[in-house]
């Protein structure tokens, strides 16, 4: 252990910190952010290109979408793993070898020539870089003095809600500069860097390997399978009817008797894969459900928002982040604020206000129209950013940061799990959603778009002349005006959407007060 803080005493093989962060550390551990920041931006980051992927690949539109799931099903499994391996190995031989191994897997990805071999180099690059997630969290509430919480919480905060929020955005610009091999090719130079920094300078915590003696494969192999197809059916779920598909009613079975397996094995088990006990603990159990509530709202607007910009507006990749970066600028200049309100107001109040900003955003899209662009999205993002940002960083810091350092690490693995699973979870019911109620509409515009209507025939007949000398007029304006009515239903939807999620944030912000008021910070942790 390196000498940078006076006597660092041990808790749990890790080292105490002391009121002074020394440089080599603050720049180790922004060496590691930026690693995450990288593996999180990743999941969004290809999004935006999709299409161009196909193209290049020559591959089909479902088997285009697995560049996606493939990375987020691998990431899901690898997240919760992270707190053994982060044990067995150390943060430092562990991070190095996450971030090699996410670099290696994206120069591979950008060499890739048929659609199974980006699959197979997706996943392996989600698993391997999803162990640089949680190890940051780890670190930094384990590292850093309960005085300095309040720098580096909004440090991972703003990493971990920005990074997602902008992923649609440097996929844009990348793939319009350049191609899309390059979305993969940009991480090389940086993951080089952050695996030599990084074992050049983390010395947080020393290896313990003789863990990896009861390294329990069994609970290794039902966590993969619960995890796994639980991620598959909540991604193929909306686009395949559910459970009236075959496969997906398979993996759902698949799922549950997994899911029974995996529990009972980390119950029973000498050395848990994934060590449930640090769910006793109020504040972090309670933290862990709002995470993942948050992570609903996280992904599913960074979701809705493109696809109504695409669907209804007809914007390209880039133009879609060109006007998805205002959210990122507010949790920018938010991030810094929210460190210093959780010096002086109580952390629950912060989360109550965040997540109530966050409803009000939502609630001024409920009124969105086929017209909504730049001018009247920039208040609902911004108060979107600045929301999550209120949200998420104090939610952070009372799960974690009030955890005994020795249970942070396999906590943080689980803490991310949360968000993941949420996010995955908020995709799949705003699919739904937003296919149902869009039939809904479409239904009941029909039923009102009749002969009987005057406005409908008068709209109709002006198409009519508009089409003239060109063909079946008739047949190309009841053509449009069918178009017209399926425009109408799915902003109807998206509408239905964002009310949905304004009255679930509304309700949730009355659940913080079941949170233990957490001690302010800067004042030593109480007993655990």
């Amino acid at each position: 252990m390196s000498a940078t803080t006076a006597s660092p005493t041990m808790i749990g093989g890790v080292a105490a910190p002391s009121d002074r962060i020394a440089p080599k550390r603050l720049l180790a551990f922004l060496i590691m952010v930026f690693g995450m920041f990288m593996s999180i931006l990743d999941i969004q980051i290809v999004s935006a290109s999709l299409a161009e992927i196909q193209a290049g690949l020559s591959a089909s539109a479902s088997e285009v979408a697995w560049v996606q799931t493939a990375y987020l099903i691998a990431e899901v499994i690898a997240i919760p793993l992270s707190g053994f391996l982060s044990r067995a190995f150390g943060t430092r031989l562990l991070f190095a070898i996450s971030a090699a191994g996410f670099t290696g897997a994206s120069l591979m990805c950008g060499f890739t020539s048929t659609i199974e071999q980006m699959i197979v180099w997706r996943a392996l690059q989600g698993f391997l870089g999803a162990g640089m997630i949680p190890t940051v969290f780890a670190s930094a509430y384990t590292v850093f003095p309960r005085s300095k919480f309040n720098i580096v919480g909004p440090i991972i905060g703003l990493v971990a809600t920005l990074a997602p929020t902008i992923g649609p955005t440097v996929g844009g610009y990348i793939t319009d500069m350049m191609s899309w091999h390059w979305l993969f090719f940009i991480n090389i130079f940086p993951g080089v860097g952050i695996t030599i920094g990084v074992l050049a300078l983390v010395d947080f915590d020393e290896p313990h390997l003789e863990l990896l003696d009861h390294f329990d494969w069994w609970g290794l192999g039902f966590m993969a399978a619960f995890l796994g197809s639980l991620e598959y059916v909540l991604e193929e779920g909306p686009r395949n009817d559910w459970f009236e598909d075959a496969s997906i009613l398979t993996f759902a079975i698949v799922c549950a008797v997994a899911a029974v397996a995996f529990f009972w094995r980390v119950l029973t088990a000498r050395e848990p894969i994934v060590d449930l006990r640090t769910f006793t603990n109020r504040n972090f159990a309670l933290g862990c459900s709002f995470s993942f509530c948050i992570g609903i709202g996280l992904y599913g607007l960074t979701y809705l928002y493109p696809r109504y910009l695409a669907e209804v507006r007809g914007y390209s990749a880039l133009m879609i982040g060109e006007t998805m970066f205002v959210s990122g600028v507010a949790m920018f200049c938010t991030a810094p604020i929210v460190g210093r309100l959780m010096q002086k107001i109580d952390m629950r109040l912060l989360i109550a206000l965040g997540l109530i900003l966050f409803a009000a955003g939502s609630w001024e899209m409920t009124w969105v129209t086929k017209d909504f662009d730049f001018n009247e999205l920039f208040v609902p993002q911004i108060l979107r950013g600045v929301g999550m940002m209120l949200a998420m960083v104090p939610v952070n810091t009372i799960s974690l940061g009030t955890l005994p350092p020795e249970r942070v690490k396999n906590a943080s693995g689980l803490f991310n799990l949360t968000r993941n699973l949420g996010g995955a979870v908020g995709l799949a019911l705003i699919n739904t959603v937003l296919d149902h109620r869009t039939d809904l509409h479409i239904s009941r515009l029909h039923d009102s778009v009749t002969w009987g209507n005057a406005k409908a025939v008068e709209t109709l007949n002006m198409f009519a002349q508009k089409f003239q000398g060109m063909g079946d007029a008739s047949l190309m304006a009841l053509k449009q005006l069918s178009q017209i009515v399926h425009r109408q239903a799915a902003v109807m939807s998206y509408g239905d959407s964002f009310f949905i999620l304004t009255m679930f944030y509304l309700g949730l912000s009355l659940f913080v007060v079941l949170l233990d008021k957490p001690a302010a910070l800067g004042a030593p942790p109480g007993g655990h």
